[in-house]
């Protein structure tokens, strides 16, 4: 798939639709050109029947994302209405991939830094290599830092360690963010994509209505009560015991074979 940003490399491999982040010449630091093409690509994939999982991966051997591309900011970030439309343009792909239907993991090896992290906690898994690097570094840098991100992490790690990761401006390992819970698992670097993928396509195996349902009841219920919309979430689930796929599910468990799932 062609996207608006030749930094943005979109392939789709049977069920899975591949998101790279290919700048490595900068550890894969996000342009503004990357932010903006985001949202076009997870558009493209939903509208996919074919594409039931979405990875995110950083091309190259040191980085998943390294932030933000500090080079722009002296242009892009200087005033108040570049930032504007700068946060904008970030907070419209993170949006994105938080609210997108289908299932969304983020591979990461190496740095992921900054937006890098902000892009990982926007996806639904988080898999990590032994040697992933993380860091939310603003403090260093005087920047302000968006409570949508702010509460993205926080629902991950906790109120204490969100302010343990922003006070310190540190880096923390692989190990420590899986104690966090920043991140759902670590494997070895060597076994990272063949470990993901084969988690894709488990996922991608299973029924894509429960999963659709089960993904808008989590969004729903992590929101303010009174910005629930609960009434789809019930909607999605009764779909599901009126679709194809959970009568060829009954059918497959009885005859002892794998269910073919079709999302109808």
């Amino acid at each position: 798939m062609k996207t608006s940003s030749e930094k943005i490399i979109a392939t789709e491999d049977g069920h899975i639709g591949w998101i790279t982040f290919d700048n490595p010449a900068r550890r894969n630091a996000m342009s503004l050109d990357m932010f903006q093409a985001i949202p076009e690509v997870i558009s493209a994939y939903e509208n996919d029947p074919a594409i039931r999982v979405i990875v995110l991966r950083g091309a190259g051997e040191k980085a998943f994302i390294s932030g933000a591309d500090i080079s722009q900011f002296e242009q892009l970030r200087s005033n108040e209405e570049n930032v504007k439309i700068y946060n904008a343009a970030t907070e419209a792909a993170q949006q994105a991939l938080n609210l997108c239907e289908k299932p969304t993991i983020a591979m990461i090896h190496g740095y992921c830094i900054g937006g890098g992290v902000g892009t990982a906690t926007s996806c639904d898994l988080r898999i990590a290599s032994e040697t992933a690097r993380f860091a939310i570094p603003a403090a260093k840098l005087g920047l302000g830092y968006r409570t949508t991100g702010v509460r993205r992490l926080m629902h991950l790690v906790g109120p204490s360690y969100t302010r343990e990761i922003f006070y310190t401006a540190r880096q923390f390992s692989a190990e420590e963010a899986l104690g966090m819970r920043l991140i759902n698992r670590v494997v070895p670097e060597a076994q990272l994509e063949g470990y993901v993928r084969e988690y894709a396509e488990t996922i991608a195996n299973n029924a894509p209505l429960t999963i659709r349902a089960i993904k808008h009841s989590v969004t729903e219920l992590l929101k303010d009560e009174d910005e629930r919309d609960l009434d789809k979430a019930n909607a999605m689930v009764e779909a599901c015991f009126s679709s194809e796929d959970y009568i060829e599910g009954r059918r497959a468990f009885m005859e002892k074979r794998p269910p073919q799932f079709q999302g109808k």
